[in-house]
């Protein structure tokens, strides 16, 4: 076993993230700190166990001679052997470079070649296979430790190896741990976390150890996640939003608990009944699209009844959009009195009856969506930040969410808005640089400020209004700015519509990409008798309901940012036909020229 106090070296200040951790893993012991589940069942990973797994998977790297600004590579699904391997790389004093376990092989190739990786932590046959694939050319790649499954050859291994072979090195090597950790200082590397690339190949981020204990301390303060708390992960760490969240619940010592799938979220939530859920917006647009749709088609008076409430509901947002609350009328009152409580009610039954709030982070979320969740008795916390920043730098509190905002900066952040309304942000947590691309750097950190390439603004009670990406804003032909994301995420309350882009950077007009939920088209046709023989996309009755939804936007805009032409795309945007991003955001550029024959179309006399 590992001497208690040898984890307890870091206490005080911490000196790195893993001091952080070891502090957490000796106040808390054999509290759970982590839940999956195997094999059918949900099991527990003590504060104490995890603890004791990272240390044998760092002395064990330790063992093959990985040290001190080596880089090692994690690709794979967010479980806890992600987060034994996160803690033991980092506890031999290396650098965690987090793959996206949806990269395509060639993608992993350049991360892997790029960061100088000398190991891979593959949770899968699937992952090992797409190193496989370009092994011959990554001269400097030394092998691959699989969470699962026997190594093939000398140049794979498995994680249990792994941690057996540090146990037995530890043995011969005492206070070889303390001596690494007594080397790391806050502003040695931790990661690098490589950007989407969808403006071509992605930069490598480098954040400090000192940049995550600022988030998790400063978050620490916000009481956004608790020690009692049990959050459900799903989101790839691979991302920042993940990290930072790992980062605070290393800080807090709550329960992580690890689902399944995307897809067995909800079926999951039910099973182990958390308390705070991280999420990108899509998630919460599909599940405000299946409330809404299971809605619509109830029959009878229940479903008029609901559907007065939308409606309702929807003039009562508009209001408070424009500043002038009351819009809802009679209808709002009727529907939180007999509707949204037995919303309420499912809904929280689905997750497990104790969800206490929602966070919300990585792209920005429809306003609708957010009084539609509040007005039932769900709290969503939307927040902002870039990777370059190392995601957590402004955040709506608890039980003061200011919606159609992303909140103020976590305490220690500076915002700044430039006269062309960029958003600059000084503090902590910004990143040291952009791994060998010294001219990136320049270009994005200047004099102390960081240059995000967003468009925003400061409320009076200072919290940040994102307005859109600044290489994202449209400039009609006529000199006009358009945001197109409020575009976007307005259409995408029409449950029908799954995804949308808007198009119209030097163009007359504007025009869009939609595609469809065919779930729900399926539902809505079946529920009014309606039968679908052809192609969805080509059928005039759902394209006839697409419409109206563009006409309802329309109305609502001026002329110059009013939809006029789109097209209904055969098939859902996707992250195999590399059309989404891993955290579901549409690649901008990427569907542009892929469906450039469409667009320009729009457009021809």
């Amino acid at each position: 076993m590992i001497a208690r106090e040898e984890l307890q070296r870091g206490a005080g200040k911490p000196r790195s993230l893993v001091d952080l951790f070891e502090a957490t893993a000796v106040r808390l012991g054999s509290r759970a700190a982590t839940k999956q589940k195997r094999a059918g069942r949900w099991e527990e990973t003590s504060w104490a166990e995890l603890a004791h797994r990272a240390r044998d998977a760092a002395d064990g790297l330790a063992a093959l001679g990985v040290g001190r600004g080596d880089r090692v590579a994690i690709l794979g699904e967010t479980t806890t052997e992600w987060i034994v391997a996160d803690l033991g790389v980092m506890g031999a004093a290396a650098i965690v470079v987090p793959i996206y376990q949806s990269n395509k092989a060639h993608d992993c190739q350049y991360i892997l070649e790029n960061s100088g990786a000398r190991f891979v932590f593959c949770d899968s046959e699937a992952q090992v296979a797409k190193i496989r694939e370009v092994r011959e050319k990554l001269p400097r790649l030394e092998g691959i430790i699989r969470f699962e499954g026997a190594a093939r050859d000398g140049f794979e291994r498995t994680l249990a190896e792994l941690e057996q072979a540090g146990a037995a090195w530890r043995a011969g090597h005492e206070g070889a741990h303390a001596a690494r950790l007594a080397q790391l200082s806050l502003s040695e590397p931790a990661c690098f976390i490589y950007t989407s690339g969808t403006t071509g190949n992605p930069k490598g981020v480098v954040l400090t150890h000192g940049n995550w204990v600022y988030e998790a301390e400063a978050v620490e303060e916000l009481r956004i996640i608790r020690e009692d708390d049990l959050v459900l992960c799903f989101l790839p760490m691979a991302h920042s939003f993940a990290k930072v969240i790992e980062a605070v619940w290393f800080k807090v010592g709550a329960t992580a608990a690890f689902v399944e799938s995307i897809e067995k979220i909800v079926d999951n939530a039910a099973e182990v009944r958390p308390t705070v859920m991280p999420s990108v917006p899509r998630i919460f647009e599909k599940a405000y699209n299946a409330v809404v749709s299971k809605g619509l088609s109830t029959p009878g008076v229940k479903g008029k009844l609901f559907a007065w409430s939308l409606k309702s509901l929807e003039a009562e947002v508009d209001g408070l959009e424009r500043g002038e609350p009351g819009r809802g009328g009679i209808g709002l009152a009727v529907a939180r009195r007999l509707v949204f409580p037995k919303l309420e009610k499912a809904l929280k039954d689905r997750f497990g009856g104790r969800m206490r709030l929602f966070v919300s982070g990585g792209a920005p979320l429809s306003p609708r969506i957010a009084w539609f969740f509040q007005m039932i008795g769900f709290e969503i916390l939307e927040g902002y930040g870039l990777t370059e920043s190392a995601a957590g730098t402004f955040v709506n509190r608890p039980g003061q969410a200011k919606i159609g905002t992303v909140g103020p900066p976590v305490p220690g952040t500076e915002v700044r808005i430039a006269e062309d309304g960029e958003i600059l942000i000084r503090g902590p947590g910004v990143m040291k640089e952009y791994h060998q691309n010294p001219a990136a750097t320049a270009e994005i950190l200047r004099d102390g400020w960081l240059y995000t390439g967003d468009i925003g603004e400061l409320t009076r009670d200072g919290c940040l209004r994102i307005t859109d990406r600044k290489k994202d804003i449209i400039v009609t032909a006529g000199g006009k700015n358009v945001a197109p994301q409020n575009l976007e995420n307005e259409l995408k309350t029409e449950p029908l519509i799954s995804q949308v882009m808007v198009h119209g950077d030097k163009r007359k007009f504007l025009s869009a990409l939609v595609t469809l939920n065919e779930e729900n088209v399926r539902k809505w046709a079946q529920d009014g008798g309606l039968a679908l023989t052809g192609p969805l996309h080509e059928d005039p009755r759902v394209r006839a309901r697409v419409q109206a939804a563009v006409d309802a936007l329309n109305a609502k805009q001026a002329s110059y940012s009013t939809i006029k032409r789109f097209a209904i795309l055969p098939r859902d945007f996707t992250q195999e036909a590399g059309e989404l991003t891993p955290t579901l955001k549409v690649k901008r550029k990427y569907c542009t020229q892929k469906y450039r024959d469409v667009l320009d179309a729009f457009y021809a006399e």
